[in-house]
């Protein structure tokens, strides 16, 4: 049977681990042998969005082009997952449509939770007022209305939101389900090394 292409569209705070568990997702459905994209956030901001800033209009441009290069990835049967803050409703929605086969992946976690576990510091520095144009304090985040999935990061571990995101996947038919377990005793270490980067353990 051919694989059919969707976007699975990670949306959250920063530090909320979206980035994570997409890479997590990414490593679990190409080991179903699917033909799988990621789109980080930054590295599109590094790339494809160089130059843009963090006004509304620049922000919804960068969406925008996450939103069409999964739309590309999508028709052309690959499994799209776009990790991105994405902070405003609107066009989120407005890439919904676009795209058609789109799930999207609340990644929730209380502001209070993101500033502990932030290494870098960034949220401190915001509440601070040192860092301008922060989503969550003083650039809003709209959460989503009807995500197909939302997982609460400062509720259950790593390997519960990629074990939940997975079986949703399996209940909306856009994969097969498989025999093994989402995770192997190989995938241990490297949960692991994320959760340290990420500032869980």
């Amino acid at each position: 049977m051919q694989q059919k292409g969707f976007t699975l569209w990670f949306t959250g705070l920063s530090g909320a681990g979206k980035t994570t568990l997409a890479r997590l997702v990414e490593r679990e459905l190409k080991a179903r042998a699917c033909k799988v994209e990621v789109l980080d956030g930054d590295i599109i901001r590094t790339n494809l969005s160089k130059g843009l800033g963090f006004s509304k209009e620049d922000r919804d441009t960068n969406i925008r082009r996450i939103g069409f290069v999964c739309h590309l990835l999508t028709r052309n049967n690959v499994v799209a997952i776009a990790a991105a803050i994405s902070p405003y409703c609107e066009v989120r929605e407005e890439i919904r449509r676009q795209i058609g086969s789109f799930v999207e992946v609340y990644v929730k976690c209380p502001i209070g939770v993101l500033a502990q576990r932030d290494v870098k510091g960034l949220y401190k520095r915001a509440l601070a007022g040192e860092i301008k144009n922060f989503t969550g304090i003083d650039d809003p985040y709209e959460e989503p209305l009807a995500a197909e999935i939302t997982v609460e990061t400062d509720k259950e571990s790593i390997e519960q939101s990629v074990a939940r995101i997975i079986a949703r996947l399996e209940e909306l038919s856009l994969v097969t389900s498989a025999e093994e377990p989402v995770f192997s005793e190989g995938d241990e270490e490297e949960i692991r090394r994320r959760l340290e980067a990420l500032g869980y353990v």
